[in-house]
């Protein structure tokens, strides 16, 4: 399949490509297209990074008591808000009441997630959540991230106890491998739900673009009228499937926000 590669992965391959393909080499890895050692994905989140870090300091250096600027207050919906969709109103309702320790590495993934999803809206950007082993990687961050609070709370063995369910000993051996196989499969889901929303945004928007734009061209080649008339629609669909990425890239966002909550709150719970 061919790979897509943006101005961006060219130029960042251009500077980059010689060190990435000594590092590989290193490593024993042939890369798939040695030519463009650093893939598209990867040179896309190396941006949400750099991006968000921007984001980060810009907002730092205008913080005001008095006078919040918009940047701030963008930044404080994020973490509260009225609605209750705020990171840290997500942490608060389901972490339990340490919540506010999880808020710098919950909230990190959330915001590289959200911007990553964003950044398919901008000509000349994809997003790197749409191709798989960027969302593997953020749920295996996650997965590795509420399980170590599990052990941190409970110690090794009290957390191992955590997966029998408080029943008794003859029923251990029924519920404990159930439990285990139901806290692996989180990884999955985490994955699979992030990944396949974004990527069908994008292959939707390209299917109903071409679909649309054919008749467009079509009618150009009969009359330019025709083919004015029947370019209304490609003419609309970006609008219409930006305003839908924008959406999808919010709600994906916020499912892997409150669902890791969850999995802290269920990792660091008394009782089970």
């Amino acid at each position: 399949m061919e790979q897509h590669v943006s101005w961006i992965t060219q130029v960042v391959n251009h500077y980059l490509g010689g060190v990435a393909l000594a590092l590989l080499a290193a490593l024993h890895i042939q890369p798939e297209h040695p030519d463009m050692p650093i893939p598209e994905h990867v040179s896309m989140a190396f941006f949400v990074v750099v991006a968000g870090t921007l984001l980060a300091l810009l907002v730092k250096s205008r913080l005001s008591v008095e006078r919040p600027g918009a940047t701030q207050q963008i930044a404080e919906l994020l973490l509260t808000n009225k609605e209750g969709f705020g990171i840290s109103d997500i942490l608060s309702e389901n972490a339990g009441h340490r919540w506010k320790q999880y808020v710098p590495m919950v909230g990190t993934i959330s915001i590289f997630i959200l911007l990553a999803n964003l950044f398919g809206v901008f000509p000349g950007f994809s997003s790197p959540t749409a191709t798989v082993s960027v969302p593997l990687a953020c749920a295996i961050i996650t997965f590795l991230y509420f399980n170590w609070q599990g052990i941190r709370h409970h110690g090794p063995l009290g957390y191992i106890k955590t997966f029998t369910g408080g029943l008794s000993a003859p029923l251990i051996p029924l519920i404990f491998p159930v439990e285990i196989i139901s806290t692996c499969a989180r990884l999955l889901s985490l994955t699979v739900r992030l990944w396949a929303n974004i990527f069908a945004s994008d292959l939707i928007y390209g299917l109903f673009l071409g679909l649309f734009a054919a008749p467009a061209l079509w009618g150009w080649t009969k009359h330019p009228a025709i083919g004015l008339a029947l370019g209304i629609l490609p003419a609309l669909i970006p609008i219409l499937f930006i305003l839908l990425h924008v959406f999808v890239s919010v709600v994906q966002a916020y499912v892997f926000t409150i669902l890791p909550a969850v999995y802290i709150g269920l990792a660091t719970a008394e009782e089970h």
